[in-house]
């Protein structure tokens, strides 16, 4: 284990009692910019929101940091969140980290973005050497509104016919819980869950009694430890394309290098999340916003207005 009261103070200090951030904004290269305030804000936000419901700080497992991903050339941590533009993150820092041999993150096909060997993670490191990139790399995240992201990960895993792993490692052992009589088809194939039965799957307290949640459900707060790893810039999906742009900004990647533009074709919307929640009743929805509901404080995210639990 990691001692997270030394080393995550000085994570947030960085050298001479300023973070790497800090020292950034200090020199010449950057003008206080209204971006700057706005990720100043998230922070402190973040940072209150530990404070208040964090009590007892506990030490970091090297299984903790399985998410955060190494590019030892920028001097970059970066925490993986499924269902927030991940994969082009992903296929960002191949760039980064790849010498050369990857030029434009688009050109990289989206499965070889998640082949494990093709980039580090934290935990593949030496303790010093986990605690001195904490210390002094630049460590950021991206978030999303919890119940878009949830339906985002529903629709992806669930809907899609080619996604047959999830719908035989999860489907199957949803639809045989959660469903009444359900068919031997069904019960074979798990390619028809429906989003009412998915939620009811997670709110199943057997669920995590018998294995932590898939990363794709899974809140950011169990995969990222935001209270324990103190963050730079905490980006938002909202303001994705800015947010992506400031952190390469701060790490000085070279200037070809582009966060790819997202499609927005297929995406899931407010619009869209409201639909999936018609038809669960108000006491499913105030059940699933608690288990999500650090997500909401520590990202300063408001409740939805299609739920119905005031």
């Amino acid at each position: 284990p990691f001692s997270a009261s030394e080393e995550m103070r000085s994570t947030w200090q960085g050298k001479a009692g300023r973070s790497p951030l800090q020292a950034l904004y200090e020199s010449d290269q950057f003008e206080q910019s209204s971006l700057q305030a706005v990720h100043q804000q998230r922070r402190e936000m973040l940072s209150n929101i530990c404070s208040r419901y964090t009590r007892k700080r506990r030490l970091l497992q090297p299984d903790d940091l399985r998410h955060l991903v190494v590019d030892d050339t920028h001097g970059l941590l970066y925490c993986y969140v499924p269902k927030v533009a991940c994969t082009n993150w992903k296929r960002v820092m191949m760039v980064l980290t790849g010498q050369g041999k990857y030029r434009d993150p688009l050109g990289i096909p989206a499965h070889e973005a998640h082949v494990p060997s093709n980039l580090r993670t934290l935990s593949e490191y030496s303790v010093p050497e986990i605690n001195y990139r904490l210390r002094s790399y630049l460590k950021f995240v991206f978030v999303r509104e919890p119940f878009e992201r949830l339906v985002s990960a529903y629709r992806n895993k669930f809907t899609l016919s080619y996604n047959t792993a999830f719908h035989k490692r999860y489907g199957t052992k949803i639809i045989r819980r959660h469903r009444q009589e359900p068919s031997d088809r069904a019960l074979e194939r798990g390619d028809d869950v429906r989003f009412e039965e998915f939620v009811y799957y997670l709110l199943d307290p057997r669920t995590q009694q018998e294995e932590p949640f898939n990363e794709h459900w899974e809140r950011v707060h169990s995969l990222c430890h935001p209270c324990i790893i103190h963050y730079d810039v905490v980006g938002k999906y909202e303001t994705l394309a800015e947010d992506a742009n400031y952190i390469l900004q701060l790490v000085g990647a070279d200037t070809s290098v582009k966060f790819p533009a997202s499609s927005k074709t297929t995406r899931t919307t407010d619009d869209m999340t409201a639909q999936f929640f018609q038809d669960i009743s108000p006491f499913y929805q105030r059940r699933l916003f608690n288990l999500y509901k650090m997500d909401y404080l520590l990202f300063n995210y408001s409740i939805p207005s299609y739920l119905r639990i005031r």
